[in-house]
Order: C-alpha cells, then structure tokens, then sequence
C-alpha cells in the first residue's frame, strides 16, 4: 500500500493502492440499516460526538459567523442560542433521538441553525434538494419514514398531505403562526443539554441522485462528518482568520459537509450567499480569503469581467469539486488570477476522499493524493483484484470517512463493499507514475464497442482542447453492429462553426479508431444537476434510438 504523501516513505510497492491511516471495518451483516455496528461504549456516549467537535473549536462567542448577501449577520454566539432554541422546539415536536427529520428549504442561515439543532436533538438530518418534484419526495417521505417534515411556507399545501400519509409531523421554516418552526423556537430557551450521541450514531441520511435505479439513502455518523471536517481544516490551512466565499446549497454534501462543517470546526467565518452570482462573488474576493466551487462557477467568473490578479490578491485557496474541473479551465483561471485551483475529490457516500496539496502542485486533471486516514485502491471492477500503477480500474476506498450503508438496503450495501471493507465507488481511475489520482469517469459511463473498452473522459479530453469547442460528453447508445456505438454530445464556442468532420479529423491522429465517435451531435447546453454535474444518463435516454435500423 502508498500513503499519504507526509507518510511516504523510499522502497514502499508501487501497487496501485494508497493508504492512509488503515481503519478496519466490520463485516456486513443483513440487518435493517446496513452493516453492523460495534455497540456504543459508555465512553462513546458521554457528549453529542459531532456538535462538540465544534464547540471545542469555536471562538469566542462574539466572533462573526457569517453574513448574508441581505446584509443580515450570525455570531457564533447566536448559533449556540438559536440552534438550541430549535432543538428545543424539536422535542416539543415530538422528535426522538434516531428520529429522521427530513427538510427541503430554500439556502438560510435558519436552515443552517436546523442542521445544527437536529445534530444536537439527536436526531437524523434529511436534507432534500429544492428541485425534488412531489413524486419525489413522497418516495423519500415514504422510505425514510420521518417523524417531522419541514418545508418552505410556499409549499407547505402540497406538501403536507404527503407528509401526513407518512405518518410525519410537518412544519414550516420560516414565515409566521402556529405552523412556523422558527416562531415556535423564538420562545424556547437558548440553553439547552445536548443529546447524548457516539461516533458511530447517525447525523444525517443523504439520497444519492438515483441516476440508475431509485435513490439510496447514505447514512452518515456523526464520526463520518466530524473525521472528515477535521482532516480538511488541517490540509487546507484553514484557522480562524479564513473567511469563506459560501455560495454552495447546503442540501448536498458539498455545500453542508465541506463547507459548511469545515468553516465550524475551523472557527472560521463565512460570506453565505443564496445563489451564485458572479458579479456579486468577483465584489467579495478582495474580503475573502477562500471559495468553494464547482467547474461552473469558475467557467462562468472566467467571463466577468473585473477577474485579475487584483480582484483575487487576497484569496489563498480556490477549491472545486462536485464535477470534473477541465484542464483548460485551471490554465486559465491561473492566467487571469495566479492561482492554482485546488480540485479534490468525494461523493455522498464517503465525504471527500482525496486532495491536491495545499502546499505543492496542484495538478490539473488530476484529484491529487488521497487525504490522512482514507486508503484508496484501484482494483479489477469485478475481482477487487489490486491493479498496477498506471492501469484503469474501478476505485475502491476505506476509512472513517466512509459511510455505514444504505438506509433499509441491507443486500444493497453488501453488493458495495468488499469482503475487507473497501467501498466500491462506481468511479473508474488510475494513480500515475508521481501517485496523482485520475478519475477516468463514472463505471456506468464506460462504453464496449466492438469488444473494446472505451473511457469517455479521453475523447472528451481531446474534443474539449478543440478551437471551437466549449465542451462535450461522450456516451455509449445501443448499436446493431457494435453492441454501443460512440457517441460526442458537443456544445460550440460562441461564434463556432466547427463541424462534426473537423473533430472527427483533429482527433484522428490521437486516438485509436476503434474509439472514434459514430456521431457528433451539436447541442446548446449539456444538461446539468444542480451541483454542475453532466447528466450522461438523460444524454443516453434522449439519443437511445440514434442507432435503430
């Protein structure tokens, strides 16, 4: 095994597995939650495991918070007093510890403080995009089965019969009345005793995006979020004194658990914005000393004007992640700005799982090195057998990180893992000759042509470095001849005219015939969720009759 790179030491086996802080895990068994847990310890069970985690690491209580793009502000000492407020007012819900209370609410510092609340009632946060339809949600009502929903005041009448058919109490975030979780916390106490909860009991439950059958709830302890924040506080250097550019939803991992978790337990403060506005980001750089983003945030600051080395003088750290970061857009941010992106790399599943260096090169295409504690392997997709250094293979990982299992999945979650305990990700990739991670793409995403494995992220690779490409996706349809047949999703520069033969021609020299496109398809835009992330499986469906003879 290779380890982090602080632990690297001359003569180690180049097999492609990296290792940090080995943690094992206990085999699956077939119960209602997934694996088996060791059964909390006295000493397990004298705090609330994550909230005190950041209590320990808060500064004093008048230090700011954050501040929102409405000129409101939040010290830490208001999060203390109002996150147990709505604690409070949780209990008098009826909310137990183990209960799931499952929220779909616009970006606030209130929906932030619930977060907080239920971590400290003991209870099981359920954060739902805002995007989710009513179908969607009454499947997640019906299969976490929470006992309270709570929902922005516009939709509480179309949701709140799906929450009462769960059999779930529902409430509203904001606005005023009986009905208003927050008017209901404003006359509790701002004291409050924290629930007693372990490391291995649940903090919160995410639905994975459910792009091939239906979603899966990851159920994350309170260990999985606190090991994970502290890990990247101390490799991105974050104290105090960082102030974060927080334009995130903080229903997704990447808003709530990267963000959100490492300002808290770095004591650090925060601009927390409810959108994303590249104006308005580019006004606060020069009062930042950090920003999160995904690709599509950067390609969009990139066209603002007002983006210079000026603007950007003060921030240390540009991180993105969520989707692949091309190697073109981290060339151009670090011409216009001179800085490095920082890309790294997660999922629901397991947090964040590998970094580039804060200190040290920041490789473009690359996910850098796997992060203290977390060992990563590539291994053969269907034997878990370890592959060498340089070949493509499914990634495997373990560590405190990592989930417990799939909410009421119990075959599910064994089918996940391996025999000794290593997470398989459904992301392909390979460790090059200096231990830089790649991810080649998604294994659902690889396409058999003609008996040949084709990787879409290296055509996409080549199209994208095009004059007159802006960017594209290449996906494998159903072919009569060639069992899938290769297929480019292409979106034009603005003012491009480049067709599909100019492709086809520029890149007939660098890759094998075997893995040329069949077709080119021009399109506007690619779709995208909302963390940026190319939809391939809605590109499949679309075009899934292109090869029909």
């Amino acid at each position: 095994m290779l380890r982090h790179p602080s632990t690297l030491r001359p003569g180690l086996s180049r097999r492609c597995g990296l290792d940090g802080v080995a943690r094992n895990r206990e085999l699956f068994t077939a119960n209602a939650c997934g694996r088996k847990r060791r059964p909390a310890t006295q000493e397990d069970l004298m705090s609330n495991h994550l909230f005190d985690a950041f209590r320990s690491r808060m500064p004093a209580p008048g230090r700011l918070l954050m501040q929102t793009d409405d000129g409101r502000t939040l010290t830490y000492g208001d999060l203390l007093a109002r996150s147990a407020q709505l604690a409070h007012a949780l209990l008098q819900l009826g909310v137990e510890p183990g209960d799931r209370v499952a929220v779909q609410v616009e970006k606030s510092p209130e929906a932030m403080l619930l977060y907080l609340a239920c971590v400290r009632a003991g209870a099981v946060f359920l954060p739902l995009n805002t995007a989710y339809t009513l179908a969607e949600l009454d499947y997640f009502f019906g299969d976490a089965e929470p006992s309270l929903v709570v929902c922005d005041p516009a939709r509480a009448d179309d949701i709140g019969p799906l929450a009462e058919r769960s059999g779930a109490a529902h409430v509203t975030l904001g606005g005023n009345g009986l009905g208003s979780l927050t008017d209901q916390a404003s006359r509790q106490s701002s004291d409050f005793h924290d629930v007693e909860r372990g490391p291995h009991d649940l903090a919160a439950i995410l639905y994975t995006s459910g792009t091939t059958g239906r979603s899966k709830g990851a159920m994350l302890s309170h260990e999985n979020l606190a090991s994970n924040a502290r890990v990247l506080v101390e490799q991105w250097r974050f104290t105090k004194v960082d102030v974060l550019i927080h334009a995130l939803p903080i229903f997704h991992t990447h808003g709530l658990f990267v963000a959100t978790n490492v300002i808290l337990m770095a004591g650090a403060s925060m601009f927390f914005e409810r959108k994303f506005d590249p104006a308005r980001i580019i006004s606060l750089l020069p009062r930042a000393t950090a920003l999160m983003g995904v690709p599509t945030f950067y390609t969009r600051l990139l066209q603002q004007e007002g983006l210079d080395r000026e603007a950007a003088k003060n921030i240390r750290l540009f991180v993105s992640g969520s989707a692949p970061l091309l190697a073109e857009t981290h060339k151009a941010w670090r011409e216009a700005t001179g800085h490095a992106i920082l890309e790294r790399y997660g999922m629901t599943e397991t947090n964040m799982n590998t970094s580039n260096p804060c200190e040290g090169e920041r490789r473009a295409g690359t996910v850098g090195f796997p992060l203290p504690g977390v060992s990563l392997r590539i291994a053969d997709p269907d034997s878990g057998r370890p592959l060498a250094q340089g070949e493509v293979g499914m990634i495997e990982v373990k560590g405190p990180n990592v989930f417990s299992g799939y909410w009421r999945m119990p075959e599910k979650t064994k089918a996940e893992f391996r025999a000794d305990g290593f997470f398989i990700t459904g992301d392909l990739g390979m460790v090059d000759a200096d231990f830089y991670v790649h991810i080649v793409g998604r294994g659902k995403d690889l396409i058999i042509s003609g008996g040949y494995n084709i990787y879409p992220k290296e055509l996409e690779s080549e199209i994208d470095a095009l004059a007159g490409v802006l960017e594209s996706a290449v996906i494998g349809v159903a072919h009569p001849d060639f069992g899938e047949g290769v297929t480019a999703i292409v979106v034009r520069s603005p003012a491009s005219a480049i067709s599909a033969a100019e492709i086809l021609a520029a890149i007939a020299g660098r890759v094998a015939k075997y893995k040329h496109p069949k077709r080119v398809i021009f399109v506007e835009e690619l779709p995208r969720n909302t963390m940026g992330k190319v939809q391939k499986n809605l590109l499949r469906d679309a075009y899934k009759d292109l090869y029909a003879s």
